[in-house]
């Protein structure tokens, strides 16, 4: 089982996709985009004044997306998955070369074989997330259209979460996973056995 939250910045994915790691005992991918910045040595706001280091970034990001993905043995969650995409298409020339790639097609073939969830905006949740300063309402609406024309244009199936109410996201969650098979971790004694690990790459 693969499961993932994705959507804009400054939506909540991460909150949703640790829960549900936490109560299925999945592994969780996430912190890509940090450990990138990290072996850069800068920030995505500095980057974008660069174009060239901007777009080697966005094609690391997504890179090492796929190269997790592909090495777990087992389902996992993530708290993205084509996303940067959409901020590729904002701040770099490159976008319609990686579309083109047939590792980009064959990937979102394998997104559309999981459980998508779009997680949808709402300005509550409007946040700085450590990474992007200056988080505004216009930037995240922009990226929220991205990434519902890439999930259309390539016919990926997804369940929308539109409400900030988290006691009903987390409903529709379940419903879904439910329906598809999966159970909660059972017990304390089995949460302990099967802690979900974050799933990380090497800064090398």
């Amino acid at each position: 089982m693969r499961i993932y939250f994705v959507g804009s910045h400054s939506t909540g994915k991460t909150t949703m996709a640790r829960y549900v790691s936490r109560k299925y005992g999945l592994p969780m991918i996430s912190e890509i985009a940090r450990a990138v910045l990290a072996e850069l040595e800068t920030s995505l706001d500095a980057l974008r004044t660069d174009p060239d280091l901007v777009a080697e970034y966005q094609m690391r990001v997504f890179g090492r997306q796929v190269e997790i993905e592909h090495s777990q043995a087992g389902g996992f969650v993530s708290d993205r998955s084509f996303d940067n995409l959409a901020y590729a298409a904002e701040h770099t020339t490159i976008v319609a070369d990686m579309l083109d790639s047939p590792k980009f097609r064959e990937y979102m073939s394998w997104v559309g074989e999981g459980v998508v969830f779009f997680v949808r905006p709402h300005s509550s949740l409007l946040k700085e997330d450590g990474i992007r300063a200056g988080v505004t309402w216009d930037s995240v609406i922009r990226i929220d259209g991205m990434v519902k024309l890439l999930l259309e244009q390539f016919r990926v199936s997804y369940l929308p979460i539109d409400t900030p109410n988290m006691q009903e996201r987390v409903r529709a969650i379940e419903f879904v996973l439910h329906r598809q098979g999966m159970r909660k971790v059972e017990s304390v004694a089995r949460e302990l056995i099967q802690v979900p690990r974050l799933v990380t790459m090497p800064t090398t």
